[in-house]
C-alpha cells in the first residue's frame, strides 16, 4: 500500500488501520496497488468521520473497479462504509 506524498496515517485510529491490510489485500488480488490519498488532513464536510480519524479515501483502481469494490464490501464488515466518490473510495468506521 502506498501514501500519497503529504497524507499522514499517524492520527488515523484502531478501527480504520485495520482496514489497511485488507483494503490491500484486495488491490493486490487483481493486480493493483492501493493508493491513501487522504486521512485526517485536507477538506472534508464539517461532519466528516476524516477528522476523527475514522475515514480514509483511497485512490480508485485503474480496472476491475466494480469487482474491487464488492470485495471490499465481503472484507470489510458491516460496521464500515464503503463510498464510490469520483476518484477514490471513501471507507469509514461507522456502526450500526
Amino acid at each position: 500500500m502506498l501514501i500519497k506524498l503529504g497524507v499522514s496515517i499517524r492520527n488515523i485510529k484502531r478501527p480504520i488501520r485495520r482496514t489497511l491490510s485488507p483494503i490491500a489485500k484486495v488491490f493486490k488480488k487483481y493486480g493493483e496497488e492501493a493508493v491513501i490519498t487522504s486521512t485526517v488532513e485536507g477538506n472534508h464536510s464539517a461532519s466528516s468521520l476524516h477528522y476523527e480519524g475514522l475515514a480514509v479515501d483511497i485512490r480508485l483502481p485503474v480496472n476491475n473497479l466494480q469487482a474491487i469494490m464488492k470485495d471490499l464490501r465481503l472484507e470489510l464488515n458491516g460496521d464500515y462504509d464503503i463510498i464510490l466518490e469520483a476518484s477514490h473510495f471513501h471507507v469509514e468506521y461507522d456502526p450500526h
